[in-house]
Order: structure tokens, then C-alpha cells, then sequence
């Protein structure tokens, strides 16, 4: 499908929505969120992970889909969600508001309020990625799901947003020269007009880690790590960075302001540190994986905006809640958990988990989840 037929059709009906659009709610109030990805065999019930979170409190968090018992076991948690639309269903989404309208009363609706669903991400990574069949479809996708929401008098209190990775960015570094790359840009800008309607903020994958991994050679780890270091200065602003997460937040602050977007927020969807790595895998200690969970905790409950954006408090959501066993890919893929299955801490950040890191349980009880028991547990 080329770019006009998907937007073909919708003019009319866009310029309307434009026109009459409602201002999303704010799906993120808090700086600290976490990613619970769900990619095992041996994860804790979703009942017991609600108990974990509350226990560490945390207050927000984002899925990668919208699972029906984990929106059931976190109602009345008061824990604030952002449920996932899978890239997959992104070609039938864009096809026209009606299928968005049956996903979201099928998958949002029926939880609401107990559970306090606050989002609604569209996709994950479609734009800079191979799927390029994917980012024609983006945009419609976005805009039914949108209008699907407002049909249902839920604009006030599900945000729809699109989470991207680094990949969408020509470059980034020093901060003043980032920019969107040519062939995203077609995409991606009528996307952030959209998104400026209805105010919704610029999601972005920022992991220092992945940088460092692919340049250990040119990259300060403690510049990676918010570790003291000589930082680096952007000669074109003369900002000095310490930190490698600042920088990139600020990269994307550039990109979208030379984009024509200066007042868009920009919200981290993904960062983390992976415990473990390949041998080719540079920096993937459990080590480097609790400093920077540690120091970007501490960064981020500053609430201290950037070099580039002293107002703007940066917020996160952390990747990720537990270790994923069946993720594909290299080693680290599995070890970005701040928690083990078992309910204990991968290391210490500051959290208490529902066991000890020697395995001893806490008098919280804690049950597995095991996805070929028809119960779905397996004990505590």
C-alpha cells in the first residue's frame, strides 16, 4: 500500500478530527515507570506482580499488549497502564475506526475504571524499523485508534502515543546535530502534527547501553553509567553533558524542534542495562546493570530537566521488570530484569522484593504463573 491509499479516504473525516479534537489525559503524571514484558515460561502470577509493585511502589507501568488477567489482577491497584496494540494489528487498524472501536471495547473498555488503563501505545518501533510495509499503515492506525477512543468518551482518559527507537534519528551525537532521517521524516512528521492536536508527547527507546555496546572503544562507561567523568560539550550550544541518558533526551528535543515541534514532550518508553551479555556484548555486567538502574532512579526523582530543556522533567519507564527467558536474540535480551521470577531482586537498587536474594521467602506469598497450568499457578 503506498502512502496516498493509506491516507486516502480520510481527508475529510481527518480535517474533522483535527478540527474537533479533544486533548488526550496524561497517561504518565509520575518520572519512574516500569516496562513488565511477559516474553517466559516462569513469571509470577500477574496478581503476585501487582503485590511486587506496590511493595517497590511503583506507579506506573507499560504491557505490550492488553492480556486480560494481567488488566484483571491489577484492578482497584490503583497502578497506572499502558496497555499495547501490537504491531501486528496495525494493517487491520488502519483500514478504518470500526475495528479500533471493537479492540478497545473488547480490550479497554470492560476494565475501566477499576483498572486505571491510562494509555494506549500504537505500535512499538514501526518507524526506522525493516517493516516498512508497517509505516505507511502507522499513521491511519494512530488516527482510528484515536477516533475510536473519542466515539467512546474515553479521550480524557486513554492516551494514544507510539512508543520509537533511536533508529528514527540520522544521527545523534553531539545533541545540536540530531535530526529525523530523510525517508522517517515523510512519516514521521505528519505523525507528530497529529500528536500535537491532541497532545500527546514523543516517545522514545533511549538505552545508553545499546550506544556503549556498539562503541566500548569511543564511549567513557562511567559517561554511560552517570559515573563521574569529563562529560562531553556540544560546542554548538556549549552545553556540557555528564550523562549519556541527558544527551539523548536532548537529541530528540533537538530533532523535534528542527522538525517543527519545540513544545512536544518527550517521554523515555524503554531504558535499562543488561545484567548479562555475550562475550561480544561490551558492558552487559550485573554490575554496570545496577549502577545505571541505581543512578538513573536517583536522576530521575531530581526532577531536574536537561541542558537543553532545564523546565522539561525527564520521565521513564524502565526496562524491565523482570528477566524474560524466552526472548530471542542475544544474551542481554534475557537480562534486563530489576527482578528475578522467584520475586527477588536481580540487585540492589533500593527495592525490597517478596523474597531475599537468598531465595527466602517474605510474608508476602508469592505465586508463579505457569501458562500450561489451566489454574495458570503453580505455588508459592
Amino acid at each position: 500500500m503506498n502512502r496516498s491509499t493509506a491516507n486516502s479516504g480520510g481527508n475529510g473525516a481527518f480535517i474533522y478530527l483535527l478540527c474537533s479534537a479533544v486533548l488526550t489525559g496524561q497517561a504518565f503524571k509520575g518520572t519512574y515507570g516500569v516496562n513488565y514484558g511477559r516474553i517466559a515460561d516462569n513469571l509470577p502470577s500477574p496478581s503476585s506482580v501487582v503485590t511486587l509493585l506496590k511493595a517497590a511502589k511503583i506507579k506506573n507501568i507499560r504491557i505490550y499488549d492488553a492480556d486480560h488477567d494481567v488488566l484483571k489482577a491489577f484492578k482497584g491497584s490503583g497502578i497506572e497502564i499502558i496497555v499495547g496494540l501490537g504491531n501486528e494489528y496495525l494493517k487491520d487498524m488502519s483500514v478504518g475506526e470500526d475495528g479500533a472501536v471493537n479492540w478497545i471495547k473488547e480490550n479497554v473498555q470492560p476494565f475501566l475504571p477499576g483498572t486505571k488503563i491510562v494509555g494506549i501505545a500504537v505500535g512499538n518501533e514501526i518507524l526506522g524499523g525493516d517493516g516498512h510495509e508497517l509505516w505507511e499503515v502507522l499513521l491511519p492506525s494512530v488516527k482510528n485508534v484515536y477516533g475510536a477512543l473519542r466515539r467512546l468518551g474515553l479521550t480524557k482518559a486513554v492516551q494514544v502515543s507510539s512508543p520509537h527507537s533511536e533508529a528514527v534519528f540520522a544521527n545523534s551525537f553531539p545533541p545540536s546535530a540530531c535530526v529525523f532521517k530523510e525517508d522517517v521524516l515523510i512519516y514521521m512528521k505528519p505523525l507528530l502534527q497529529f500528536f500535537s492536536q491532541i497532545g500527546s508527547p514523543f516517545y522514545i527507546n533511549a538505552y545508553p547501553f545499546l550506544a556503549y555496546k556498539s562503541d566500548p572503544e569511543h564511549i567513557d562507561i562511567n559517561y554511560a553509567l552517570f559515573k563521574s567523568n569529563r562529560g562531553i560539550l556540544d560546542e554548538k550550544t556549549n552545553l556540557h553533558y555528564d550523562n549519556m541518558f541527558d544527551a539523548q533526551l536532548d537529541a530528540g528535543y533537538v530533532a523535534l524542534e528542527k522538525a517543527g515541534f519545540p513544545k512536544m514532550e518527550i517521554i523515555v518508553s524503554e531504558t535499562g542495562w543488561a545484567s548479562r551479555g555475550d562475550e561480544d556484548e561490551a558492558g552487559a555486567t550485573l554490575e554496570n546493570a545496577r549502577t545505571y538502574n541505581r543512578n538513573l532512579r536517583k536522576r530521575l526523582a531530581k526532577k531536574k530537566g536537561t541542558p537543553y530543556r532545564p523546565k522539561a522533567v525527564p520521565r521513564a519507564y524502565i526496562f524491565a521488570l523482570f528477566n524474560e527467558n524466552l526472548k530471542p536474540g542475544p544474551t542481554s535480551e534475557r537480562n534486563f530484569g530489576l527482578f528475578k521470577p522467584d520475586g527477588s531482586i536481580a540487585y540492589d537498587i533500593g527495592f525490597t522484593g517478596l523474597r531475599d536474594s537468598a531465595g527466602v521467602s517474605s510474608r508476602v506469598p508469592f505465586k508463579v504463573w505457569d501458562a500450561s497450568s489451566p489454574f495458570g499457578i503453580l505455588g508459592s
